[in-house]
C-alpha cells in the first residue's frame, strides 16, 4: 500500500468529536480521509486528536473500523488496493454489483462525474 501524507487540524478534530459526542456518523469523503482518520485511531487508541504524519495503512475487508462509518468515493480501477478498501465497508459483491451497474450505465470511470456511497 502507498504512503501519503495526512494532516487533521484541531477545529476538524473537534468537529467530528462533537458530532460523535451527539450519536452522529463520521463519513469520509475518498479514500485517503478514510485512511487519515483510521491511522489516527489506531495511533490514540480509538481518540480522534489532530495529528499530522504520514500513513501506509492497508484496509482490506475485515478491517475494524474505529472511526468512519461511511465512505463517498469514486470508482477506482479492478484490482485495486483502492477497491480492497471499499469493499471493507460493505461484502465484495455488493461492490461488484455497484460496478456492473456503473459500467451498464456508463459511468465516467475514475474522473469527475462518478462517484458512489458506501455504508
Amino acid at each position: 500500500m502507498h504512503s501519503e501524507f495526512y494532516s487533521l487540524s484541531k477545529e476538524a478534530a473537534d468537529i467530528l468529536n462533537d458530532a460523535r459526542a451527539k450519536g452522529g456518523r463520521v463519513t469520509a469523503v475518498g479514500t485517503t480521509s478514510v485512511r487519515t482518520l483510521e491511522t489516527i485511531a489506531q495511533k490514540f487508541n480509538g481518540a480522534i486528536e489532530a495529528d499530522s504524519g504520514w500513513t501506509d495503512i492497508f484496509i482490506y475487508s475485515g478491517f475494524k473500523f474505529q472511526i468512519v462509518d461511511a465512505l463517498i468515493t469514486n470508482f477506482h480501477l479492478p484490482k485495486s488496493t483502492l477497491v480492497m478498501l471499499v469493499s471493507a465497508f460493505a461484502e465484495r459483491e455488493l461492490i461488484l454489483e455497484a460496478y456492473k451497474h456503473a459500467i451498464e450505465k456508463e459511468y465516467r470511470f475514475f474522473s469527475f462525474g462518478d462517484a458512489m456511497f458506501v455504508k
